[in-house]
This record gives structure tokens, sequence and C-alpha cells, in this order.
């Protein structure tokens, strides 16, 4: 066919051919108005919903065409991929505008047909017939009319003559769905998109074939024959005759040998070494006109065919009938399930004989699928056991979820999980049903891009309830949908919602005291082989495990342009922990010197560093950490752009109970995350905690177990000397320190050019957190743009973060993420970390087993930016005010200007746009420090109401105000919810910088969606706020929840969204409480764990 781009319609395929004689048809156009009037109203727009990827299909939703084959018992015939093999959720639209739920009941296994049912007594108002089908009518030269959803028309007519009845099936991709082993019919038709399914009908009304596919680079589209539509048909209508109760489960018998033929024309087969006299016997044997016979193109391994037949092996007879034809050979098959056959066969010239076992087609059709953290698991289905040329039944990626992620692609072939054989999906579940939460295990796969070559990760199971228990999911062809029930027995150590105590989660990993580099690599690879696969026996060599500690984090995204990561940015760690705490109990921490901040002791086996390193590089490098966040696609909040990121960070903390890492917010973006840690001074990998987000800087806190490193690893890795005061100044010398890729310690000398660079960074398309009221660091030369780390003097006493900053940049009519790295003065950070070590006022945390008071962080809701005071004077700004201000920063020579006010703050409706703020309390104001002092003294005053008493210049006038301020804590989000597909939080501070929310209480506020949700079908997107369901307010999760709850399965509501433009809409939408439950995730402070609840209705 040569290199045609070939699609479903939703797709299909060509090849140019000059088919047989014309036939003449002699239908008027008053027979083809007569006979579309009738086949019109059984034609029915198909709006589809596959709610889970399966197979060759992923998840979605599509419309597309099928029409009425049986009015009687409610079958409508349409292709196999509207129906899809997997879960559906499917409505068909008549003409009239009645919409009805439709169900699968079967969907072939080869071929691409596939038919729903529905109630016939639910149409009420539309009087329509059924179209027969008469595939025997299909001839060249027909003319033929395509009545179809085309191009997402409601109704569209395409006229078209039949070209052939022998054109090869069209291929559609070597990762999907084909079909084979059968003739299509070629027309010129210029079907398109939406057609799917669509009748092909003659000037009687009949239905000759089955639209399927098209070329795209002409107006050739592909039919699908109807002989073996009719036989399926014959099968459901007497199964549905059997039951009198409704509808039960039909088996329609289908054979294969798993093998794949191709018809060749005589010319083809001479060529393969085909006699001349068995030429002769066929073509005497066949009808007449006959022109090539079938031959075997491949043979699934495993099947009854493998190593019996070969490509090239031309077919001559089945059981003594000579075979040219798929349709007969097809016949054969399927009424010889389970029974041998015998085929005549001719090879290179020299016949033989062999004798076949026929299998039965469904029992390699996967019929159930696992559903764990996010990923789709099945048995390898026959379809793409032929196009990878694997097993059928072998354990397939359908969906890599959050579990997988970038480090198992898609349709991969898992082959060892936890040091175990994975040969069927129940081997899985078995070594799953022995793990425990946060467990970090061995898988080896394979891919059918390198089949050749077995690749190796670490997966980790979820530490946090991220999602509901695994479920394994089961078609019910008598209902039309598919069952979950739990994957794991109820004693399953992964169902446990309950944290695993530090003692039992770390008393395996414990490194032998004193024991060096060697020593150290042998103890990480035996405990990786004996405890992190949760008791199950692992396999890995010690080998392996060293070439894994050696290569950590080699792919890391570093030197690329952002600094997200989209693929997995590192070499799985060896060995880690599982994070778990011992039971609550109060405890205040005193405040530390440095030298009781630290582990004593010497680690010898840690990084060496060349000896013509600098001295603040010497000192720096045991206080570096590699920081890998992972979120979970179940609660990408905030307006997050990518599911991992990975930088430098900073220990700022360190002691017995506690480690504290201080890293960027372009890293560590939301406290949903998981969090690894990887020690430049100690090679190991263990897990961290998001402890405190600050609301305006741009940093977190991660919190460590130390006991998790064991005595030398605690004792190998300690806390930077910060040094908050004197600040950096224009033209001071500092030391530029961080990690690169692989986890070696880049320093280099540099001077600042700008100690007080004010951040400037405009919103985002999706909102989420920029920088904002921030002063930040530039140096004369850097390590370019993605790389991390801190800012030091030359005696290794850290003076900045150096992190990275994420800010939106338009390349032509494109939006494109942008990443740049500056200094966060470390004095934003101490100020903090001095309240979590004196104990804080605000609320309470559980940090490894111990509950901690976090801060409270009091802050001016307003976005600000400096306005030098040479344009504020042309504004009208007075001479004495400039002086005033000038002589209180003459380096700055600024003054603060309004850009805006955080909707829903104190501030909001006081403060204008364009003011500008000269003084707090009758001080003079220049900068963001300035502020942040202000609000803090309010803090230190035992009796005040958070109000600022401002002097502003508004307009030409100096006016007092006072302005109210909020307190924030540092938790971030801490509940999510997901309705309908829908991931919907309350609004969070990047939307409310907008400077806008609803009328209507607010509402909740849609951060994503899931594709093949409800939400998805009914276009319910993200960026907009739900502020009512079915005319009741949601103004906040709460009040959501209770209305939501109230609402039934299958039931249609309407929603009220307000969009980020302050437009409001009315949808509706049909809840899918069966495939889509609602439930939500929320942060428990006592445990310090993230729950997952489902919300019954």
């Amino acid at each position: 066919m040569g290199n045609i781009l070939v699609r479903m319609v939703s797709g299909g395929g060509g090849a140019a051919a000059v088919g047989p004689e014309l036939k003449e048809s002699g239908a008027t156009a008053e027979d083809w108005r007569n006979a579309l009037s009738k086949v019109v109203q059984a034609v029915v727009v198909i709006r589809t919903t596959s709610c889970r990827a399966f197979d060759t299909e992923s998840a979605g939703s599509s419309s597309a065409t099928g029409f009425v084959v049986d009015k009687k018992r409610g079958i409508i015939l349409t292709n196999r991929h509207v129906v899809t093999p997997g879960p559906v959720v499917a409505q068909a639209m008549f003409q009239n505008q009645e919409e009805i739920p439709v169900y699968p009941v079967y969907r072939d296994p080869v071929h691409d047909f596939g038919f729903f049912r529905y109630d016939p007594g639910l149409i009420q108002f539309l009087s329509y017939e059924e179209i027969p089908l008469a595939p025997e009518a299909a001839c060249v030269g027909l003319e033929i009319r395509v009545v179809g959803n085309d191009s997402g028309e409601k109704v569209s007519i395409l006229a078209g003559t039949l070209a052939r009845l022998d054109r090869d099936a069209p291929y559609y991709k070597k990762d999907g769905y084909n079909d084979f082993n059968t003739f299509y019919i070629q027309a010129a038709s210029g079907t398109k998109g939406g057609s799917s399914g669509s009748p092909v009908i003659d000037s009687q009304g009949r239905a000759v074939a089955l639209n399927a596919g098209c070329n795209s680079n002409s107006s050739s589209a592909f039919f699908l024959p109807l002989e073996r539509v009719v036989r399926a048909l014959r099968f459901l209508q007497r199964g549905r005759d059997s039951c009198t109760d409704g509808w039960g489960a039909v088996h329609i018998p289908r054979g294969t040998l798993q093998v794949t033929l191709l018809h060749k024309g005589f010319d083809e087969t001479r060529r393969l070494g085909l006699r001349i006299e068995t030429e002769q016997i066929v073509r005497h044997a066949s009808r007449l006109g006959e022109t090539g016979m079938l031959v075997v193109d491949s043979a699934v391994p495993g099947g009854p065919a493998h190593n019996l037949l070969q490509p090239g092996d031309v077919l001559v007879r089945a059981n003594g009938d000579v075979i040219t034809h798929f349709l007969e050979m097809e016949t054969l098959l399927d009424d010889s399930v389970d029974r041998k056959i015998e085929l005549q066969i001719e090879r290179g010239g020299s016949p033989f004989t062999v004798d076949l076992m026929v299998h039965d087609l469904h029992s390699i059709t996967p019929d159930s699928f696992l559903e764990i953290s996010g990923a789709v698991i099945h048995p390898l289905s026959h379809q793409q056991a032929r196009n990878f040329c694997f097993h059928c039944g072998l354990v397939y990626v359908a969906e890599p979820g959050y579990l997988l992620g970038a480090k198992v692609p898609r349709h991969s072939i898992i082959k060892k999980f936890s040091g175990v054989e994975i040969s069927r999906l129940e081997d899985l579940i078995s070594v799953l049903s022995k793990l425990t939460r946060g467990a970090r295990v061995p898988l080896d796969y394979i891919s059918h891009k390198d089949r050749h070559r077995t690749k190796s990760v670490l997966i980790t199971m979820d530490r946090h309830e991220w999602y509901g228990p695994p479920l394994v999911y089961t078609r019910d062809d008598s209902t039309g949908l598919w069952t979950g029930k739990l994957a794991l027995p109820p004693e399953s150590p992964l169902l446990s919602s309950s944290p695993i105590s530090v003692e039992q989660g770390l008393e395996n990993y414990r490194v032998p005291a004193g024991a060096g580099e060697a020593s150290l690599i042998e103890h990480v690879c035996k405990k990786f082989n004996q405890v992190l696969t949760g008791g199950v026996t692992s396999t890995v060599s010690c080998f392996d495990c060293v070439a894994e500690l050696r290569n950590s984090h080699d792919n890391s995204d570093v030197g690329a342009k952002k600094s997200q990561i989209e693929e997995d940015s590192s070499a799985d760690s060896i060995v880690t922990s599982n994070w778990s705490v011992d039971e609550p109990r109060e405890e205040r921490l005193e405040n530390l010197t440095s030298s009781q901040n630290a582990f004593s002791g010497n680690y010898l086996g840690s990084a060496a560093i060349p000896t013509n390193a600098s001295v603040a590089e010497h000192v720096i490098e045991p206080t570096l950490v590699m920081v890998e966040a992972h979120v979970p696609p179940s609660c990408m909040l905030d307006g997050v752009l990518s599911e991992h990121f990975s930088k430098t960070g900073v220990i700022v903390y360190h002691s017995p109970d506690m480690g504290l890492v201080a890293v960027d917010k372009t890293t560590v973006v939301i406290s949903a995350s998981d969090v690894m840690l990887s020690f430049a001074a100690f090679p190991m990998e263990i897990p961290g905690e998001v402890v405190f987000l600050h609301p305006v800087h741009n940093y977190a806190l991660v919190a460590y177990d130390p006991s998790a490193l064991g005595v030398d690893g605690a004792s190998a890795v300690h806390a930077a000397k910060l040094l908050p005061e004197p600040s950096l100044c224009r033209g001071d010398a500092v030391y530029l320190v961080g990690l690169n890729r692989s986890l070696q310690v880049t320093s280099r000398k540099s001077i600042v050019t700008n100690a007080h660079a004010a951040i400037n960074i405009d919103p985002a398309d999706v909102p989420r957190y920029r920088a904002t009221n921030m002063e930040v660091i530039e140096l004369d030369t850097d390590f370019g743009s993605t790389f991390s780390g801190v800012l030091s003097d030359e005696h290794g006493r850290v003076q900045a973060i150096w992190g990275s900053f994420s800010m939106q940049v338009k390349y032509g009519s494109n939006w494109e993420n942008y990443h740049f790295a500056q200094g966060i003065p470390i004095h934003t950070v101490s100020h903090v970390l001095d309240k979590i070590i004196s104990g804080a006022n605000g609320p309470n945390l559980l940090i490894n087993g111990v509950k901690r008071q976090m801060p409270l962080i009091r802050i001016l809701e307003v976005e600000l930016y400096p306005r030098l005071l040479s344009e504020a004077r042309s504004f009208g700004l007075s001479n004495k005010w400039v002086q005033t201000l000038v002589k209180k920063d003459p380096i700055r020579r600024q003054v603060l200007r309004v850009k805006g006010s955080f909707a829903g703050s104190k501030a909001e409706n006081v403060l204008e746009q364009d003011d500008m703020i000269l003084a707090i309390n009758k001080e003079p104001i220049t900068c963001f420090a300035d502020i942040e002092d202000a609000c803090h003294r309010l803090d230190q005053c035992d009796e005040n109401d958070g109000k600022l008493n401002m002097t502003i210049f508004r307009q030409g006038c100096e006016i007092e105000l006072l302005v109210g301020t909020d307190v924030r804590d540092g938790n971030g989000t801490t509940r999510v919810i997901n309705w309908c597909g829908c991931i919907i939080q309350d609004p969070h501070p990047a939307v409310r910088a907008l400077g806008f929310l609803p009328v209507e209480g607010h509402g909740v506020y849609v951060a994503r969606w899931c594709e093949g949700s409800p939400a998805d079908r009914y276009d319910l997107f993200a960026r907009r706020w739900i502020v009512e369901v079915n005319g009741k307010p949601t103004p906040d999760l709460d009040a959501f929840v209770d209305v939501t709850k109230e609402i039934q399965d299958g039931e249609f509501v309407r929603v009220k969204t307000v969009d980020l433009t302050g437009k409001p809409q009315v949808l509706t939408l049909k809840p899918d409480l069966h495939y889509w439950p609602t439930w939500e995730v929320r942060r428990n402070p006592d445990t310090a764990m993230w729950q997952h609840k489902t919300i019954e209705a």
C-alpha cells in the first residue's frame, strides 16, 4: 500500500486499484428520495465516553454513527472502534432529538463491527424502521449513499460508487487497532471523522456495507462487508429471544489459529514457489474470475500455528476443500472451535500437511483489567499480540498511571515484579498483595519498540492514599457494564490506611556503623533484595544495584530549557525506608546552636571533592540534597503544570528528630506531592514530606527522618550555617554551589550585580504560583537557567538559595513555559525556621511522629511593584515625599505601587490599582521587606485589629487608610474533590490574585478534568468556578459536597459555571457514579497522611 496515511473515520486508508467491469444502475432520483426518507430515521448519532484506556484504545470521548438493524429487540450496528473493547458509556441521539442510553452487547475481536442495545420503549415520538442488511447486494459499480454524522454534522449524505470488493484491510497504526483476515470494499466517497458506523445503502434502502475508514489524502472510503455482521446479528437475536427477563450474555463462536493471512495474486504466489499444477487445481476449483490465494503473513508466538506455519506459506486446502477467500476460511474456523483442522500448505514449492487446533478467539480477548494508582493493566489481547509479536495473555500496560508514571511507557509488557516472574495478571496481583505502603520494588519490562532488551526500574508503592484501593474490573455483557471488586485480600498491607511505624519501616535498612563505601554498597544490595520487596524475594544482582547507585540521576533534565522533568529523570535509587510515624506526641524544639544542629562523626565514604575545590564547596557539599517531587495526577492542584520536578535543595536544620530541606516552589509546587531526597554526602535516597509552603516567597520546607539514614548517614550530612545578616550588596563576591545530574558538587565564584531586583512575572494562562512582592539576587555569571543550589560566602555560610522561577514566554502565537534562576535571600527562610524551632503558635502538624506547631504568616494580600521616583514625580508625587523616600533608601529610589488586590482579601476594595504606598504608621515604605516588617510588628502586638495605618497617594491626593491584613498558613491546598472527573478545590491564591471571584459566594474552582469522564463528555473543563448545581449555591467545598450527594447516578444536573473572565454559563451533565464515583483526598494533620474517601450518594 505504500506509506499512505490511513485513519478510521475517526480514521481509514487506501491504495489505488482498478476493479472489475462496472455495472449499471437504474435507480432514479425518486428511488433515492424514498429510500433515504426511511433510512435517515433509523440512523443515530452515538456519543461515546471510553472511561478507561484499554487494549488498543485510550480514554476519551467522541461522536460516531450507528443505525438500527433490529427495531423489535433494540439493536444498533456500528464499528468496533466505536463500541470499543473496554468500558464505555454511550448515548444514541435519533433524528428527532430523542436521546437514549445504549449499552454494548458485542464487539468483534477482529473485525471492525460491534453492536449496542437499547430499550425500544424509550422512543416515544419517532416513527422509524430498521435498516435491512444485504451483503449479497454489494457489487462493483453499485451506486451507494453513506448516511451519517460526518465531520460532526448531525446528518450528512455522501454519494459514491463501489469500485472494489477485494481491497486489503486498511492499516491504521502499528500500536493500535487494525482489521485483518478480511476484504474491504472501496469507493470514492469522501467520508471524514464522525461517520464511523454509517450505513452504506443502495437505492432500495438496504445496507450493503458498513463505513469504517478513509484515506485522508484522497476521497476514497473503505467499507466493511456485512457477511460476518449478519451471522453475529442472528446469534444476538436468538440469544435475546431465549431470555425472558431481558438481555443475557450471548456467546458468538469465533475461532482462530492466531495467524494473519493476506490475499496475494497468482503472480505473487508463483514467485513464492507455488507449483503450476497447484495453481491449475485452485483456478479450476475456485469461483470464476479468482485472481489469487491466501498466504501466511505472520503467526502469533505461542499460538497453534507458531513454528508450524511461516510467512510466505501458501494455503491450498483446509479440511480437503480449496479455500481462496477470507470468508470461507473464517466460516470454517468459527465452526471448528476447540477442534483440529487439516491445512494443506505449499512452502517454496514443497507441499505439506499440518493439523492445527482451532482456539477460541474470545479466550484470548481480555475481558478484565486491574486498576491501581491510575494504572490500567490487563492480559495482552490478540490484537496487540499480533501488532507486537508477543504471546497472548502477557501482562500488558494499557495506561501507566501514577504507579508506573514515566518509568514504564504505555504498551509495555511486565516481565518481572519484585523479583517474581510475571506471566499472568494473577501473578502480579499476588505480588501486590504482599507489599506495604511506600515499598520500593524492582520491575522489569520490555517494550515493543525495543523488544530484545529488558529494562529495569524501581517502582514506589503509594505512601499516601492518592487513589482508591486496587480494583479488578470484569466485563458483564448482560448489563453492558464492567463491575469492579477489590483486587487484594482484606488483610493486604496495601489496603491499610495506617502509617507504618518508624521502627518497623527502618529496621531492615540500617547501615552498619563504620562501614566504608564498598561494604555500604554490599549492605544496600542485600537489603534491596531482601526487604524492599515487602517480603517477596528479589533476584536483582548486586552489580545491578551498584550500577544504579553510580548512575543515579543520570537522566535528569539539568541543562534543558525547562526544569520540569517529562520522563524519568533518574535511574532509581537503591535504598529507601518506609516513611512512617510513631504515635503522635507533643514536643517543643529547643533553639539549637550550629554545633548542636548536627550529628558528630565523619562518613569516610562520602563523595570525593577535587583538591582544587573552594572552601565553600567543601563546607556546602554535606548540606546539599537532590529533591525529586512527584505530583499524583489525582491531585494536580493549584495549576501545577507537570507531574515530576527535580532540583537541588539545602539542609537548613538537622537534629536527631527532624531534618528540614529548603527548596524552591518551582520544584515542590504543592503539598500533595511524593518527595524523594538524595543526599550528596551519602549515597542514599529517602522520602520526605512537604511541611511548609511559604505563601509569598519562592521556597518550601521538606521534612525527613534522620534515623532513616542510619548512624553513618546521619553523621555524614548536616545543616548549612545560615548567614541572614548582613544582606548581600551589589559587588559582593559569592560562591554559587549546587549539584549536577550525577549528584556531584559544582561551584563557581560570581559577583552580585543586583541584590534588590524586583520580580515581575505576569499571570500564566492557567493560574499557578508565581513569585510576587519579592526581591531577588542577580549574578554576573551562573550555570544556566536550570541550575539550582545556594549562594555562600567564602567560608561556606549560606546567604541565599539559588532557586528556579517559572513564567510563560510567548514565541510567535504560542506560549511556552520558561524557567530561570535567581537568588532568594536566606533571611526569608531563617525567619520561618526560627519559628518552627522555637515553637510557633500556629496549627499542629505531625512530623516524624511528633506534633509540632507550624508558623502562621501575616501578609498584605496585594500585588505590588516598584515605581521609580522619577516616574512617581510625573504622576504628581510631591517633592517632599520624593526627598523623604530617597533619604529612607538612597539605593532603590522607588515607591511601591499597587497592581491589584487578591480577591477575597481584607485589602480588597480598600486599596485601588495604581495606589502608591508612601508610609505605614508614618514610617516611609520603599521595599517589600518594609511591608513584611510592618506585618510582623502587628503580630508582636498583644492587641491589634490586623490593620495597617497606611499613607497612600491616589490620583494626586494623599490619603490615610486602615488596610486589613490576612493570616495564612504554610499548608497549601489540603483538600481536593473529584466529581464527575473534575478535580475541584477551593480557589487558590494564584486564582484570587487575578482580582476576581464570582459574586455568587465565590464558588469552587475546577482545576483539572479527566479524559473519559462525564466532565470530558459534557465539556465541564478547567479554569472556571462552579457556583450552582441544580440551582443550589456551592460557595465552598462543604456546600458542594452536600448538594452533589443528593444526585443519583445517571440523573441529569444543571451546573452553573463562571469562567476567569466572569462570563457565566449553564451546562447539563449526567453523572456516572459507576465508573466515576465522587471522592475526596484530604490531608490529615494528626497522621501526616493524605487519605482517600469515597463520598456516597
